[in-house]
């Protein structure tokens, strides 16, 4: 399995820990030293280095939204997903792009003028399933959560 935008590792290593062959990539080059993990790598989501079809499974958690190139990131994730495997994106159900995004712009940026740079995104169902659409991955199921803020649940598979 693939997480793509792991940030720290949380969510790779609990993975991991219930025995599930999994890497974490995150674009921040401080995250493999402050995960402590060797399954956290630092790498952009727009240019894996990873072989064609290499995982079963990839999923994303809150990270789409920030990743500049999405075309070619979700060009990659298919690429580097095998046959009959899955995809999870999670991603926020914001009614104005960058509203949720507004504590991390203060807190990395010192403004919340900068919230539209976090969240470079604002992502639905239909412009998610498009876009996978377009590398060839098919929508089994999405959803609408209110969980801590409200999102989107998307899932794909590739045929």
């Amino acid at each position: 399995m693939l997480e793509v935008g792991c940030g720290q590792g949380h969510l790779t290593m609990r993975l991991a820990e219930r025995g599930i062959d999994v890497v974490g990539v995150d674009a921040n080059p401080t995250a493999p030293e402050v995960s402590g993990s060797d399954r956290v790598m630092c790498m952009r989501a727009e240019s894996l280095d990873f072989a064609d079809g290499e995982f079963d499974a990839i999923v994303s958690v809150h990270a789409i939204e920030h990743i500049p190139p999405l075309e070619q990131a979700a060009a990659e994730m298919a690429r580097v997903l095998k046959q009959g495997g899955k995809a999870l994106f999670i991603y926020p159900a914001e009614p104005i792009q960058g509203l949720y995004a507004i504590p991390t712009s203060i807190i990395l940026h010192g403004t919340p003028f900068k919230a539209r740079d976090v969240h470079c995104h604002k992502l639905d169902p239909r412009k998610v399933r498009e876009l996978m659409g377009r590398n060839g991955l098919v929508e089994t199921h999405h959803e609408f959560n209110l969980f801590k803020s409200p999102q989107f649940i998307s899932v794909f598979s590739k045929p």
